[in-house]
């Protein structure tokens, strides 16, 4: 009878229970593992085989095969060795276990029986304990963060040895105390107070973070687009449980989770060079890795100089912006994985950046042709859109400062608060961003004034059904930012302000 040992695969940021199943055979001595396991666990074979061999055990002299089930799921990952090290233990009768189906393993092994930590553990516990497995042996690099889940108990060690004396009851368990960081506040070293001279577009950044819509800065160089975009962090609301749990496995499975790291608190703000690949950015590779729009989720992600992306990189953006998550698939992997984002970019108004100024010779025909790098559908998709000008010298030698990062997310959690009790109990909407068609309806009810307004620009600009809710999403959180509960003339009157480059450029097309 073939010796079960149970450990887990990952598929997208969910994880499933795999059984290990061991099998001595008569044959030559070898390990054989089958189960659609990609290259790092054909490799398990040499890794396995040495640990056992440095840890004063027998390699066995026949044939071993180890099949990883459900055997019609690919599995990729080095967390398999500890499973099929104990499994050939167990199968040989080197090692008894009792109750050995109440524990699973996790672990790669070194050729000297060390145990090494493995990414994506956060979601392998998680799912440990929705198949009702209590206790999950890790390696010690991974107690901190599979400790995160609980109602499990977590078994770090630092050997192969170790787990085999613990299992045999031969060794006490002492856990180490983790102490999990809760810190209600964040320090951010960027500050919105050493922006000065920029209140109006910084009130539109503070519309974009309470209601999470996709924004984009037009300006010239040096003006200060990058600078406000990298203080965005510090007044978006804080992280719900759930959300940071999010965050945290698509982390884990990427493998760039801090060492020893906890659970993310901080929201995400990434911000990938603008001749980052359309996989680096979608997310691809041999095994269909997440890309930068899933590390930004729940986040924010910031194009700097978006105009000089590669134009098939930003039209891959158009579906995940709608769906928020993207589906990434590889000969080798198909996986889904959540992309619910808040979209940045800044750009110039023309090739020179000075456009307007006289130091600017670009004809309208370059300016048009410039900003044509960004398509329509995209455009489309950025709920604000303004332009920074640039700061007088004697702004910026004034000593008084602008509003503190502080002060400004108050005034964001105050309209996130509303939002959050309005959405409460619809699943995968937390702002007002992330509307459909019948929550619009549902809650973006118009004042007669505001219904007036909205209708004159509509028949001015014949904009698309499209915009029409951006205008909408827009215009409620200006509401909710003064606790309103109709969306009233001026709301509508700041939404319709925020799309300063789509008017621009029909002023233009029209020359």
């Amino acid at each position: 009878m073939a010796s079960i040992v149970k450990s887990f695969g990952i598929l997208g940021v969910e994880g499933y229970l795999v059984d290990v199943e061991v099998k001595e055979i008569f044959g030559q001595s070898m390990i054989s593992i089958v189960g659609l396991g990609d290259t790092a666990i054909k490799e398990a074979r040499e890794r396995v085989q040495a640990a056992i061999n440095d840890s004063n055990y027998t390699f066995p002299q026949k044939k071993i095969v180890v099949n990883l089930a459900p055997s019609d799921l690919k599995k990729s990952g080095s967390h398999y060795d500890l499973p099929i090290a104990l499994g050939m233990l167990i199968e040989t009768d080197q090692c008894t276990i009792r109750r050995s189906e109440e524990f699973a393993y996790i672990g790669e092994l070194s050729l000297n029986a060390k145990l090494r930590g493995c990414s994506g553990v956060l979601p392998m516990i998680i799912a440990a304990k929705e198949a009702g497995v209590e206790n999950i042996i890790v390696p010690l690099e991974n107690v901190r963060e599979a400790s995160l889940v609980s109602g499990v108990n977590i078994f770090g060690f630092d050997n192969l040895t170790e787990v085999v004396e613990f299992l045999e009851n031969r060794r006490e368990y002492y856990p180490e105390e983790i102490v999990q960081s809760q810190e209600e506040e964040h320090n951010f070293k960027l500050d919105f107070i050493d922006v000065q001279g920029q209140e109006a577009v910084i009130e539109y950044i503070v519309v974009a973070a309470a209601g999470g819509h996709n924004m984009i800065m037009i300006g010239a160089p040096g003006c200060g687009k990058s600078m406000i975009a990298k203080r965005i962090p510090s007044i978006l609301p804080r992280m719900t449980d759930e959300e940071a749990l999010e965050v945290t496995k698509i982390y884990s499975v990427a493998g760039i989770l801090k060492e020893k790291a906890g659970l993310i608190l901080e929201r995400p703000f990434r911000a990938p060079h603008h001749n980052a690949s359309t996989n680096s950015l979608i997310g691809g590779g041999n095994n269909a890795t997440p890309g930068e729009i899933s590390l930004a989720h729940n986040g924010v992600l910031f194009l700097d100089e978006i105009a000089e992306f590669n134009k098939k990189t930003l039209e891959a953006l158009r579906q995940p912006m709608e769906d928020q998550k993207v589906t990434v698939s590889r000969v080798k992997q198909t996986n889904t994985y959540p992309a619910s984002f808040m979209l940045v970019g800044a750009m110039n108004p023309c090739p020179c950046g000075y456009y307007g100024d006289e130091r600017c010779k670009c004809t309208d025909y370059e300016v048009l042709k410039y900003r044509q790098k960004i398509s329509g559908p995209i455009m489309d998709r950025m709920d604000i859109q303004k332009y920074v000008r640039a700061v007088n010298f004697m702004d910026l030698t004034k000593h008084s400062l602008g509003k503190s990062s502080k002060e400004l997310r108050e005034r964001v959690e105050f309209a996130r608060n509303i939002q959050n009790k309005r959405f409460k109990g619809i699943p995968n909407i937390n702002c007002n961003a992330q509307m459909n068609n019948a929550l619009i309806k549902e809650y973006c009810q118009l004042e007669a004034e505001g219904q007036k307004l909205l209708e004159m620009a509509y028949d001015r600009f014949n904009y698309s059904a499209r915009t029409f809710h951006k205008f909408l999403k827009v215009a409620r959180t200006f509401a909710d930012m003064e606790g309103a509960d109709k969306i009233r003339k001026k709301d509508i009157a700041g939404a319709l302000m925020s799309r300063d480059l789509e008017k621009d450029r029909s002023i233009m097309a029209v020359l």
